[in-house]
């Protein structure tokens, strides 16, 4: 899952990189709104963590931008004052949730998990794809209850195909999910990493749709 993130302040941005990426995401990140702006305008992203003060062009207005060219990728905004004011202002601009400095980054991820999860229809921390489960607390992956060992990138296109049940994802979609935006992505490595989890997997959870790309669903 590939998340932006949009802060002016350095060192806390070099700390969320370092948290997202340790976590299993793919974060890129953005110093500035007009940015920020750009990026969440034409990256595709699964969420944002959106300061509302940054230099150049404010949060808020970043993410009216975004709502009003219909970009409906959830967004946690950030605040350093944590008035009541400021986080109505922001949940009607088009904000998911919103988190006061100085917060734990245990529960900025425990957030973003769930404002993922939403976004594609789950409920619960555990996803399920018949013997297949992921937990997206963990990352912990297991087939019929017993684990099963992923590379990050494998674990990262099956945590997108988990999330995105019964949909056809394109080899293109996956690749603009897994890779940050400065990667040189080539989507023909999609095949290798379906291959790969298809054989550790065991289980016919993956389907190829000729032309299309890959839908993952228990039959």
């Amino acid at each position: 899952m590939r998340i932006l993130v949009a802060e002016d302040d350095a060192n806390l941005r070099r700390q969320l990189i370092q948290a997202l990426n340790e976590a299993g995401y793919v974060a890129d990140p953005a110093p500035d709104g007009l940015e920020a702006a750009f990026m969440g305008e034409t990256e595709p992203y699964d969420a944002v963590v959106l300061d509302l003060g940054l230099p150049g062009r404010d949060g808020l207005s970043v993410l009216r931008g975004w709502r009003a060219a219909d970009r409906v990728m959830p967004v946690l905004i950030l605040t350093a004052r944590g008035t009541w004011q400021e986080k109505v202002e922001g949940m009607d601009a088009g904000a998911d949730d919103y988190l006061a400095k100085p917060f734990r980054m245990e529960e900025l991820l425990a957030r973003l998990r769930a404002l993922i999860r939403r976004a594609g229809g789950q409920a619960s921390p555990a996803l399920t794809c018949g013997p297949v489960s992921l937990d997206t607390r963990t990352g912990r992956v297991t087939v019929s209850g017993n684990p099963v060992n992923l590379t990050a990138h494998e674990q990262r296109v099956l945590s997108y195909m988990m999330h995105h049940q019964g949909r056809i994802l394109s080899r293109t979609e996956l690749t603009e999910h897994i890779y940050a935006q400065d990667f040189d992505r080539d989507s023909n490595t999609i095949e290798v990493f379906i291959g790969r989890l298809r054989r550790k997997l065991g289980a016919p959870v993956i389907h190829t749709e000729r032309g299309q790309g890959y839908r993952m669903e228990a039959v």
